[in-house]
């Protein structure tokens, strides 16, 4: 079960180190996405930076946890950094009831039931072994 359970922490982190990589490459069209659920945010706590520092430091924080979850070092803790970083990702980034064409509409909607398939293992990644069932 080791063997499988590190192959499979891996290739979950695996997402979030490309996708990291791109961010800090290139933040503006996922700041552009994100600027809403930001400045919603900002109206409730007024302490979220401008939007490209944002996005920044969110995929800076999924590098970081993704690559403590690649390498087996507090990999629950890991998997639980990349889980709450997802959920608010996946409800600024993909929200499918926004969009008027059927189209967009439905696209959304795929990437929003992908992001839950990988919240759904980052919850296995983080739960301890004896509780695998």
């Amino acid at each position: 079960m080791g063997v499988l359970r590190t192959v499979g922490r891996g290739m979950i982190a695996t997402l979030f180190l490309i996708a990291g990589v791109d961010v800090l490459r290139h933040p503006q069209p996922r700041a552009e996405v994100a600027h809403d659920t930001l400045e919603r945010l900002r109206s409730a706590v007024r302490v979220v930076p401008d939007d490209v520092t944002a996005v920044r430091a969110n995929a800076a924080t999924q590098l970081v946890a993704a690559t403590l979850l690649t390498f087996g070092k507090a990999p629950r803790a890991a998997a639980g950094v990349l889980a709450a970083s997802l959920v608010p990702t996946t409800l600024a980034g993909h929200a499918f009831w926004t969009f008027d064409d059927p189209a967009q509409s439905a696209q959304q909607r795929a990437h929003f039931a992908k992001n839950l398939a990988i919240l759904g293992g980052l919850i296995l990644a983080a739960l301890p072994p004896e509780e695998d069932g």
